[in-house]
């Protein structure tokens, strides 16, 4: 605003200067003024092309590319894939939401958790996960120390706010909730409630994202007995996991999530539980990342890598120990 009004000065000058010495010239001056003018009082406005701002042109979802996105490239995953879905669109097309969308991702290392999170910011985001309006905060990183736990929660909350207030339609990503201190989550209950706002700031229009590994042998447990007794994997339905899973996070003494009022409270919309991953889903994230790298995908080379992984139960091996995570450098030995 300041670079107008001086650009703005300097034209009226111009004009002055113009008038002064070559009367004739006036009125094309003038004209040009004026014409600059409203050039400038859209100035405003051409800058939001050019630089991420709160608007439309930088936030918009873009629901067929996410459900695209799931099909394409999340495998194994079909509860937490219907759930997602459902869940962001929903949230983004209702026009006042009663609360912001609070997800809570859950299971063993490499099913998909970080993955999703990222394609969720993608297709809203147009700068993705380098948008200034996504925070990710990783336990391990930002709040390593239980002694400053207090100062982590006053940061915490003037983060939250101060960004709110810039955006509305900010998300924040909290990675290792199995590794945070317990009780530090809670000092964002507030902005997660049913308020219409705090302290003049509304916090319905954001987003908050959780993942954790805690609750992954829970699922793993029930998706285990639906093998053994014969029973597809796609018969596993959210409604079979969600409430063994929130309560066996709240009562896990190693999870952040332990004893919070965010799940007394019911403040988490959804627990979304991530399933461990089989041989043939293995097979298709090798495949899948030979495409990504445009290579010409090669079932052999997958199979190996699928092959090689690590599975559990010990007398099963039905799961892989680290899901799809290993796979890039897997095939990098062999590419």
């Amino acid at each position: 605003m300041r670079f107008t009004n001086v650009l703005l000065v300097l034209i009226l000058w111009s004009v002055v200067i113009v008038a002064a010495i070559e009367p004739i010239s006036t009125g094309i001056a003038i004209g040009m003024a004026a014409a600059l003018s409203g050039f400038l009082a859209c100035y405003q406005n051409v800058l939001y092309y050019f630089h991420e701002c709160c608007r439309e042109e930088w936030i918009s979802y873009n629901k067929s590319g996410l459900e695209i996105d799931l099909k394409r490239k999340l495998f194994g995953q079909h509860v937490a894939s219907r759930v997602i879905m459902k869940a962001v669109t929903g949230f983004i097309n209702n026009k006042n939401p009663k609360k912001p969308l609070v997800l809570s991702l859950h299971g063993w290392t490499g099913t998909g958790k970080n993955f999703v999170s990222q394609l969720i910011v993608e297709n809203i985001y147009n700068k993705g996960m380098t948008s200034n309006y996504v925070h990710q905060f990783v336990a391990t990183k930002h709040f390593p120390h239980l002694s400053h736990i207090d100062t982590y929660k006053a940061e915490l909350q003037q983060w939250i706010k101060g960004n709110v207030t810039i955006c509305p339609r900010s998300m924040f990503i909290f990675d290792e909730m199995d590794k945070m201190h317990a009780g530090l989550i809670d000092s964002i209950k507030p902005y997660l409630d049913y308020y219409d706002n705090l302290e003049g700031v509304s916090y319905r229009q954001a987003i908050f994202i959780f993942l954790s590994n805690a609750g992954g042998e829970k699922i793993t447990r029930i998706v285990l007995d639906f093998w053994r007794a014969g029973r597809a994997r796609e018969e596993v339905q959210l409604k079979d996991l969600e409430s063994a899973l929130s309560l066996d996070v709240f009562n896990n003494k190693q999870s952040g999530f332990w004893h919070t009022s965010l799940i007394d409270k019911n403040l988490v919309d959804f627990f979304v539980p991530f399933l461990p991953l089989e041989y043939s889903h293995v097979r298709m994230c090798a495949l899948a990342e030979m495409e990504a790298r445009e290579l010409t995908p090669n079932v052999e080379i997958a199979e190996q890598v699928a092959t090689e992984m690590t599975y559990f139960p010990k007398e099963e091996k039905v799961f892989s120990v680290k899901g799809c995570k290993t796979i890039g450098s897997k095939l990098d030995y062999y590419i």
